[in-house]
């Protein structure tokens, strides 16, 4: 695993740098989680209309950094691709932030269902 990689291990939340059309970055923090057997894959879901998968299926670059729930970075920027998921991969992703955030990401999938947002999965592939 490079120091890039390594870098997340221990990291709660990831700063998600997504780019507009226009070449902006918006930075989001964001729950994480990495594939054991891959660590520089990583896993993220939000809302299937929100900002960032727009501008991911406008542009797969992304950048990411360990942050703090504010987004207040905690390490370097690395870049990356990103894509949606579906299907199998999709389930995959959202067991292993399941995993890692426990009631709190259980809550979150059921107020989503409650209120009939879509989600989207993403992929992250890093260095």
């Amino acid at each position: 695993m490079t120091d890039a990689v390594a870098q997340f291990a221990s990291a709660k939340y990831i700063s998600l740098e997504t780019f507009r059309k226009t070449g902006v970055g918006v930075r989001t923090p964001v729950w994480f989680a990495a594939d054991p057997s891959s660590p520089e894959m990583f896993y993220i879901y939000s809302e299937g209309n929100a900002g960032k998968v727009k501008r991911i299926r406008n542009n797969a670059h992304v950048r990411v950094a360990p942050c703090d729930i504010r987004g207040n970075l905690r390490g370097a920027w690395v870049d990356g691709q990103a894509r949606l998921l579906d299907g199998d991969q999709a389930a995959k992703a959202q067991q292993l932030l399941r995993q890692k955030y426990g009631w709190m990401k259980r809550m979150g999938d059921f107020f989503s269902r409650l209120m009939r947002h879509s989600q989207a999965v993403l992929q992250i592939r890093v260095g």
